[in-house]
């Protein structure tokens, strides 16, 4: 279970939309409570550079079970 202030790694397992990516680390702000598909959910946060400092603000749609732990 993803939880507010957990650092994962989304790339393509998490979602088709990070298919053409090499993947990113991601600093979970919130976790959208309201119901979606079984095993997905709405994240906000931030992507994370290489020295984990914040670069853009993002909400995201992922497969909690393809998101990567920091």
């Amino acid at each position: 279970m993803v939880s507010t202030g957990d650092v994962v790694l989304v790339g393509r397992a998490a979602s088709v939309q990070f298919a053409g990516r090499a993947g990113f680390a991601f600093r979970v702000v919130s976790v959208d409570a309201r119901p979606t598909y079984a095993g997905w959910v709405w994240l906000d946060g931030y992507q994370l550079d290489s020295r984990g400092h914040a670069v853009t603000r993002r909400r995201i749609f992922v497969r909690q079970a393809g998101l990567g732990r920091a």
